[in-house]
C-alpha cells in the first residue's frame, strides 16, 4: 500500500509552483486538490537599489526563493563577479536552471538561520551582499548580516497577492475538508493568512478541523493563534520533499491525519 493512500491534500502554493509537489503526493497515493491562495506579481527595483548594483561590486547575491530568482534575473541578470547563495533546494534548482553555479546553500532546512550558519557568512565584515526577496516577510537575514559587519542591499523583486478563487473551487475545498483524511498544506504565514481570508468559515466550515501541514514552528504558532483546531504536522522546511516526508513519517507512527 502506498504511504499516503487515502489522504486528500489541499495544496495552497501558487499554481505554477504546485505541480511538482502535487506529483510527489499522487506518486505516494494521495489525492491532491489545488487551491492556490496567492499569485506572484513582479516589483520593479527602485532606482536607489539599481544605482548601488551598478556602481558597487557585490560579493554575494543571495536568493531567498525560486520566485526571487525568476524576478531578479529578469530585472538584473546575473550579478557580475558575485558568488551566489540560495536558501533551500527549490531556490538552488531555479538558480542552476538559469546556468548559475550555487556557491552556498544551507546544509539542512530552507531558512535564513541555515544560511547564516554557513562558514562564508560567519564573519562577512566588509563584504557587500544583495538579498533578493519578496516584499515584506522576515528581516532576520539582513539584520544579522549587518550585525556581523556586512553591507547589505535588500532588493524586493516580487510581492504575493491574494487570488480570486476559480469557479467551484471553494466548494471543492469544502468537500475535501469535510473528510476525515483531509490535510491542508501551507508554506508560510502569508499563505496561511491568505487561505483564511479566501475561505471563511461561513463558506468552508470544516477548514480549521483538517490536519495542517506546515514548514516549521513559526507557521504552526501562527495557525494556533488564528484558532486552527485540527492537528498540525510540522515539516523541517517548506521544500517539497520535506513536506511530503513529514506526512509519510506522521502516518508511519499512526498519527493524524487518518489511519496509517
Amino acid at each position: 500500500m502506498q504511504p499516503l493512500a487515502g489522504l486528500v491534500v489541499v495544496v495552497t502554493r501558487p499554481a505554477r509552483q504546485a505541480e511538482r509537489f502535487i506529483g510527489m503526493l499522487t506518486e505516494r497515493g494521495a489525492a491532491a486538490v489545488a487551491f492556490p491562495t496567492v499569485a506572484i506579481e513582479p516589483v520593479p527595483l527602485g532606482a536607489d537599489v539599481r544605482a548601488v548594483l551598478a556602481a558597487q561590486s557585490i560579493d554575494w547575491a543571495v536568493y531567498t526563493s525560486a520566485n526571487a530568482v525568476e524576478q531578479a534575473l529578469a530585472q538584473t541578470g546575473r550579478i557580475a563577479q558575485a558568488a551566489t547563495a540560495a536558501i533551500g533546494r527549490a531556490t538552488a534548482r531555479a538558480v542552476e536552471a538559469a546556468g548559475i553555479h550555487v556557491d552556498a546553500i544551507p546544509a539542512t532546512g530552507a531558512d535564513s538561520e541555515g544560511l547564516l550558519a554557513l562558514p562564508p557568512f560567519a564573519a562577512p565584515s566588509g563584504q557587500r551582499i544583495v538579498v533578493f526577496k519578496g516584499v515584506g516577510g522576515r528581516d532576520a537575514l539582513r539584520a544579522e548580516l549587518v550585525r556581523r559587519g556586512a553591507t547589505v542591499v535588500v532588493a524586493e523583486v516580487y510581492r504575493r497577492l491574494p487570488v480570486v478563487p476559480a469557479a467551484g473551487s471553494l466548494e471543492k475545498l469544502a468537500n475535501a475538508c469535510a473528510t476525515e483524511s483531509a490535510v491542508v498544506a501551507v508554506t508560510s504565514v502569508e499563505v496561511l493568512e491568505s487561505l483564511l481570508q479566501l475561505a471563511p468559515e461561513s463558506r468552508v466550515p470544516h477548514l480549521g478541523d483538517a490536519a495542517l501541514l506546515v514548514p516549521g514552528e513559526r507557521v504552526a504558532a501562527a495557525a494556533r493563534q488564528h484558532g486552527w483546531r485540527g492537528p498540525i504536522v510540522v515539516a523541517r522546511s517548506a521544500e517539497d520533499e520535506a513536506m511530503r516526508d513529514a506526512l509519510i513519517e506522521r502516518r508511519a507512527v499512526g498519527g493524524p491525519p487518518g489511519p496509517a
